[in-house]
């Protein structure tokens, strides 16, 4: 009885295919069916598009937070390459000093992130995402796109505690950018500002300097912007003057920071290592310009070995006289 059925089937399918290959009796029927099939179509193909959205708005979602990040760290590479703008520029007129200064203008960096912050209210200090495994040592500057941050204090293997300026602990040899003035800068324990120990009254510094590292101590490179100058009190009652300084750096807003590597010679090596380089450079120019003398030589001689020779004219004999 199945089988009858299938039979009939088939061959109501085969004739309808057919009539409709060869008449145009069945296009009304199939355009009403068309119509009809439509919504059942698209509720068919609805679950692959709603997918294939899916997987390209999380794919754009994924570039574009690459693209971000990408972005914003090639931003804090060029803050941190603008900083030392204004130091080089004033210094521009001391080209000597410039000369003669071991600092470097151009350090290796890492990027890190800000994840944890000290529970402590009487400590000021952070946590970053890189530590042991990153090459970050103890000692090593930290500082953001506006300028310098603090230190490393403490080093875990995938994490670094970080000693900020403003903590009561910290201090950091620092000069006036305009006129090289030198000072030291020590925390308050207040994230807002610095101040500056044994300045004299007579010290010519004045609210809206500038102050950068000085480089003294081998531990934070110079340049680098520290903090400006906000309020200069002098013939209080006390031996010296005392300088209030807002820290350039945003100490409380900043999540990317960088960690300097600096040049961890001592300044008789690289004072060593400066002389050598001077003395190979000595000694090339001599054999540079010994090979020049040679060459000119030998060139002469050429040419003299290539003259004709003058040929001596033999003198008449002279003949006795007679007597």
């Amino acid at each position: 009885m199945l089988g009858a059925r299938l039979l009939v089937l088939a061959v109501l399918c085969v004739t309808l295919m057919v009539v409709d290959a060869r008449f145009e009796a069945l296009k009304p029927i199939r355009s009403q069916m068309g119509l009809v099939l439509t919504p059942f179509y698209w509720l068919a193909g609805f679950p692959a598009r709603v997918w294939q959205q899916t997987t390209e708005q999380i794919s754009s979602a994924a570039s574009l937070a690459a693209e971000n990040e990408k972005l914003k760290a090639e931003a804090l590479l060029m803050q941190r390459r603008l900083q030392k703008l204004a130091m080089l520029t004033e210094q521009n007129v001391r080209l000597r000093e410039l000369l003669n200064s071991a600092a470097l203008v151009d350090d290796r960096v890492l990027v890190s992130e800000l994840i944890g912050l000290d529970p402590n209210p009487f400590t000021h200090r952070i946590i970053i995402d890189k530590g042991e495994q990153d090459g970050v040592f103890v000692g090593q500057p930290v500082l953001d796109a506006s300028g310098l941050m603090g230190q490393v204090v403490e080093v875990m293997p995938y994490a670094a505690r970080v000693l900020l300026l403003t903590d009561v602990t910290h201090s950091i040899p620092v000069q006036v950018n305009r006129n090289g003035l030198r000072a030291i800068a020590v925390g308050t324990g207040n994230p807002d500002y610095l101040e500056l120990r044994h300045v004299a009254e007579t010290a010519d510094i004045k609210e809206g300097d500038l102050l950068v590292s000085s480089g003294l101590g081998q531990r934070f490179p110079s340049g680098y912007p520290v903090g400006q100058v906000t309020e200069v009190v002098r013939g209080s009652g006390q031996p010296f003057a005392i300088v209030r300084a807002i820290p350039t750096a945003m100490l409380n807003r900043s999540r990317y920071l960088l960690l300097v590597f600096s040049d961890s010679r001592t300044p008789e090596e690289r004072a060593t290592a400066a002389a050598k380089a001077q003395e190979d450079a000595d000694r090339e120019a001599a054999l540079q310009s010994g090979g020049a003398a040679a060459g000119a030589a030998e060139s002469v001689e050429g040419a003299a070995a290539t003259e004709v020779p003058v040929q001596d004219v033999a003198a008449p004999p002279v003949e006795e006289a007679r007597p």
